[in-house]
């Protein structure tokens, strides 16, 4: 069965996005296996750290990653931009796994990756570019941007903390989950 690794680019529980991550399992049934990558322990990207041996949550991170068939990610914006957090994770993933020589490939080249967001009024669109574009700089392969979802928050999103799918945002779900699915087994 397809192994699918979903990353929330953010730590906050039940944060919008955790709950766009939801709504993409439930969209994907049985189709996939799909689980959520927990990266609450990785310390700070540090070259004194990296070797000989990562941090076990670099590692445990690592391999989680190596092993999916694809990763998903679905991330707010923070000034137009990814979340730190985030940012600290795909650092450590874009390292070489070797020292030498440091054109090693990483656990993100060739990898299949689809981006989605939550956000404000922008619905993601700067999270999404510079995801994008710094995944791309990795190597990765990434499902087109013309297929990726960005959601917009109603206002009063803000004051429930609850995320609230138009149908229109269902429906652009439900065509991600199919294009990524397909993306991913080809």
């Amino acid at each position: 069965m397809t192994k699918l690794l979903f990353i929330v680019g953010s730590l906050h529980k039940y944060g919008f996005n955790d709950q766009l991550a939801d709504e993409a399992k439930a969209l994907i049934g049985d189709r996939a296996e799909v689980s959520f990558l927990d990266y609450s322990d990785v310390p700070f990207f540090s070259q004194d750290e990296e070797f000989p041996t990562p941090p076990v949550a670099v590692a445990e991170a690592r391999k989680a990653v190596a092993e999916a068939d694809g990763v998903w990610i679905f991330s707010p914006e923070y000034n137009y931009s990814y979340p730190g957090v985030l940012k600290n994770l795909l650092d450590w993933l874009s390292r070489p796994l070797e020292p030498f020589p440091a054109e090693s490939a990483s656990v993100l080249a060739g990898k299949k990756i689809a981006i989605s967001a939550v956000a404000g009024q922008s619905a993601g669109a700067g999270t999404r570019a510079k995801l994008n574009e710094v995944l791309g700089f990795n190597k990765a392969e990434l499902l087109p941007e013309s297929e990726q979802v960005g959601v917009a928050l109603a206002p009063e999103a803000w004051g429930t903390g609850k995320l609230a799918l138009s149908d229109e945002d269902k429906a652009k779900l439900a065509a991600e989950v199919d294009a990524f699915l397909k993306f991913v087994e080809a």
